[in-house]
């Protein structure tokens, strides 16, 4: 571990403060479209456009970086972020921060498929899982102390505007300076949709579904606490439950996701964070009950988008992992995109119990289906399935091919151990 730090603190510094302006700015715009008098499906639309940005910047960095080098990418898409970030006050208009929403989904994708890429590098064959989970688990630090942020100025001034600017312009001082060129550029070609559907169906419904889940949660969560009326340290707590949860439940799924038939742990933690979404529904008036609702809604949420990939994987040959990979992460990329529209739409007519009520019929529906495909067809045997591996939904395709050959490495490891006499 201190190995890892050692070769890596820059960039997992570096990364943390990007998350903080990245979860900083997701938040208060939610709480300034409020103040500004947009409406609810305004904002919904600005909150989706971060994720056209982002499916587009997935596809489009990798080819980005072949052509100009990792560097030059980085340091322009970092002055963009930027750019855009102080302009969202001057420029108070939905359509405006529609476009900005994109250009910042865009250049975060392109920024994390970079840095992910310069980490594995980084990293050797017996560290790269270690390199994985701490990268992860700053990610989660720098959304959760962006929520702390908040409440450090006026949301209807400029300085919180000013502040993740700032952050993300000092957050590539220490990455380009220290990190050294990485070799040339390569990137699995996802499968087709319909060549993953024959492969995994419960994995490619579930990955839509949760796309939808995890974009309301990123997107809408600030919009639905201006909306129930929550105060600027109440919205802060409640976005930061989401996260708090996902990062503290991560692991205990995993454990059991290597122990028994991954579609009945699928199905009951769909099942439960449809249910926590539920209570908030009609409990939601108790901030207590809320933030235990938004803990576990997060925590459940979460996991599922590793729980999917790892799925799929179990009906594949380790050569055909990467490509499914970036396809499922594309589905999920599909999927967020609409989360954001539907949940502002019915919350513009419903009100906003809509929000909980959007994440808790798609939890739902996941375990419904994956009830279903219980009926289909036979789970793989608990010793023939891949490992679990922790994958955060906002990842580009560079963390998840390499989080899968870490799982497969992992994997032939332990078949030699067996095999060995």
């Amino acid at each position: 571990m201190f190995s890892v730090l050692s070769n890596s603190w820059a960039l997992l510094l570096g990364m943390m403060l990007l998350m903080l302006g990245n979860g900083l700015q997701g938040t208060l715009l939610g709480v300034r479209g409020e103040i500004e008098g947009f409406s609810t499906f305004q904002m919904s639309l600005v909150m989706s456009a971060y994720f056209i940005g982002f499916l587009g910047g997935s596809r489009l960095a990798p080819e980005m970086i072949r052509r100009v080098g990792h560097v030059r990418v980085f340091a322009a898409l970092g002055s963009m972020i930027s750019a855009v970030l102080i302009l969202y006050p001057a420029l108070a208009n939905a359509e405006a921060w529609m476009v900005g929403r994109i250009i910042i989904g865009f250049c975060f994708s392109g920024v994390y498929v970079t840095a992910e890429s310069w980490l594995n590098n980084s990293a050797t064959n017996e560290t790269r899982g270690q390199a994985l989970s701490l990268y992860m688990i700053v990610q989660m630090i720098g959304i959760v102390a962006a929520q702390g942020v908040l409440l450090l100025g006026d949301p209807s001034g400029y300085t919180l505007f000013i502040i993740p600017s700032v952050l993300v312009s000092v957050a590539f001082a220490p990455i380009l300076l220290s990190i050294q060129p990485t070799p040339a550029f390569d990137t699995t070609k996802p499968m087709t949709l319909k060549q993953l559907y024959n492969v995994s169906p419960l994995g490619v419904v579930g990955m839509f579904l949760l796309g939808g889940v995890f974009s309301a949660q990123f997107g809408m969560a600030a919009v639905y606490g201006g909306k129930a009326g929550l105060t600027i340290p109440q919205i802060s707590l409640f976005v930061s439950a989401f996260y708090i949860g996902a990062l503290v439940l991560q692991y205990p799924l995993g454990w059991f996701s290597d122990r028994m038939d991954r579609r009945v742990l699928i199905l009951a933690t769909a099942v439960l964070g449809g249910f926590a979404a539920l209570i908030a529904i009609f409990w939601g008036g108790n901030f207590n009950l809320l933030l235990a609702s938004a803990f576990i809604v997060g925590g459940t949420s979460n996991p599922l988008y590793s729980l999917f990939l790892a799925y799929t994987n179990d009906f594949l040959e380790h050569e055909d992992m990467a490509s499914a990979s970036g396809g499922m992460v594309f589905v999920n990329g599909l999927g967020a995109i609409s989360g954001p529209i539907i949940t502002g739409w019915l919350m513009t007519n419903l009100g906003a119990g809509a929000f909980f009520g959007v994440i808790s019929s798609l939890m739902l529906a996941i375990g419904i289906y994956a009830a279903f495909r219980m009926t289909q067809r036979a789970a793989p045997s608990v010793d023939d399935t891949s490992g679990f591996q922790s994958i955060m939904p906002s990842s580009s395709p560079v963390f998840v091919e390499v989080a899968r050959e870490i799982a497969i490495e992992n994997a032939i490891e332990e078949q030699l151990d067996e095999n060995s006499p």
